[in-house]
């Protein structure tokens, strides 16, 4: 599901001063500039081509372009607004993280302008990593909503012709919003309302043991779940993180083992039993859509003042 910060900045808002853009004057045509004149010397003959003059004086240097302080005063007002609303929007997520953060263990590796954050623990002999990235939320596009609204309204089309349907599927009930709606549901705690499913966000787990390789677990974390892709053996752990394009060659080489959903379930439930003793848990997979949200406002905020500064100079 797209976030609310997301969707908010592509809604324009109106410029909070004014500018003003001062214009260059005309250039004069051409033939108003006084040509230069030549003396010819006496033994000189008259079929000879003339040769252009060059002058030796420096150019004037362009000014800038007439829609650069516009630019510069959209960017700053924008600026302006992200900083004084983005992370009072993301109020609870900023809590939520840092409550998570606060009591666990987990070491941040969180750079400054990239996309991956890292999570490092410690877990007897072993060095367990969480990785994931902002770049989950940018590829999410509003049109990916649209689907999913459209695929519901197919779905109530075909379920009751052309009228509106209610839970008890007779499609003579009133057209009302809240008909549509069975009674059971209606009687919702409101906090449970206001609780929004998350957009999935790959996560890779490595669990690293010195001299025994590693294992590199894909998942995708959603509403407080991490849903287990692939569970892959490498004998050297340096092949789980794949740094380089040479590693990521040798990495697609090996065997990764089958698709998760396809092996015994019995198995399935030992390995996700395996990560939540390792700190991978609902509470993270909660926290992490949360953290991305943060790390992508505060990015966001970070490219608007270099774009800005850019600009300006």
């Amino acid at each position: 599901m797209l976030s609310l910060r997301t969707i908010a900045r592509s809604v324009p808002r109106n410029f909070s001063r004014s500018i003003a853009v001062s214009r260059p004057a005309a250039f004069r045509p051409l033939s108003s500039v006084t040509k230069p004149s030549f003396i010819q010397s006496s033994w000189k003959q008259i079929g000879r081509p003339a040769y252009a003059a060059f002058s030796t004086a420096r150019p004037l240097k362009e000014s800038a372009a007439e829609g650069d302080p516009e630019l510069i005063a959209k960017l700053e007002d924008e600026l302006k607004h992200e900083k004084d609303s983005g992370l009072q929007d993301l109020e609870e997520s900023v809590q939520n993280v840092q409550y998570v953060l606060q009591n666990n263990s987990w070491e941040v590796k969180d750079v400054p302008g990239e996309q991956e954050v890292s999570l490092i623990k410690k877990f007897g002999n072993e060095e367990i990593r969480v990785t994931f990235t902002i770049a989950d939320l940018q590829n999410l596009t509003e049109e990916e909503e649209f689907d999913d609204q459209a695929l519901a309204d197919e779905l109530n089309y075909q379920e009751g012709g052309h009228q509106p349907v209610n839970r008890g599927g007779n499609p003579s009930a009133s057209s009302h919003p809240e008909d549509r709606v069975a009674p059971a549901d209606r009687d919702v705690d409101e906090l449970d309302r206001d609780i929004e499913p998350s957009f999935p966000a790959r996560v890779n787990v490595t669990v690293e043991k010195p001299g025994n390789g590693a294992l590199l677990i894909q998942t995708v974390a959603q509403d407080g779940l991490f849903q287990i892709e692939e569970v892959a053996y490498f004998p050297k752990s340096d092949l789980a993180h794949a740094a380089t394009a040479e590693k990521d060659w040798a990495r697609q080489s090996l065997y990764a083992g089958p698709p998760f959903e396809n092996l015994d379930e019995d198995l399935q439930s030992f390995l996700e039993r395996y990560l939540e003793e390792r700190g991978v848990n609902a509470e993270l997979a909660n926290m992490i859509p949360d953290y991305i949200q943060v790390k992508e406002q505060k990015e966001y905020v970070r490219w608007l003042s270099n774009v800005k500064d850019f600009i300006k100079v």
